[in-house]
């Protein structure tokens, strides 16, 4: 037997340590809960996807009543950022909650199929994106999303 060990690099952060590009995507994504549709779960979620180019691709998460029909603002960012610009590599992703009137204490943490889309597009553009969740204690900044998904899972392991 083999026994492994994974660490993740992540640097936590008060808003006066972020960079000012930064502080400017995380506001954005802070704003995008305005566009957050969740009459359901009441947890709004906003994302914003910095590009190459300097573009930022808006994201908000979107209910339906047939739950597996609604989508993640992680997502939806990532997606409109694909098809909008499919040249343009995301360099810098933000995420912030917003529950009960108020921004998450902690860092929200982005679901299993946001995280899995997160490594193909960095798969995708053969380079990683900084990777920025909000909290209101602290942002916790990943340098690449497979820090979030150690283990990837990208087209080369289809082949066998």
């Amino acid at each position: 037997m083999k026994k492994y060990e994974i660490k993740v690099p992540v640097v936590a952060c008060s808003w006066d340590e972020l960079s000012e590009e930064q502080k400017k995507i995380v506001a954005i994504a802070k704003d995008q809960i305005n566009n957050s549709y969740c009459p359901y779960s009441g947890f709004h979620v906003g994302a914003a996807a910095e590009l190459k180019n300097g573009t930022i691709v808006r994201g908000a998460n979107q209910e339906n009543a047939a739950y597996p029909s609604g989508l993640c603002a992680e997502r939806t960012a990532l997606f409109a950022a694909g098809a909008q610009y499919p040249d343009q590599p995301v360099v810098r992703l933000a995420i912030a909650c917003y529950t009960d009137g108020h921004f998450t204490a902690e860092p929200g943490s982005p679901c299993g199929s946001c995280r899995q889309v997160m490594i193909e597009t960095e798969h995708r553009y053969k380079q990683p994106m900084e990777v920025l969740l909000y909290g209101e204690k602290e942002t916790l900044v990943f340098r690449s999303a497979a820090d979030l998904l150690p283990l990837i899972f990208v087209s080369e392991n289809l082949n066998g």
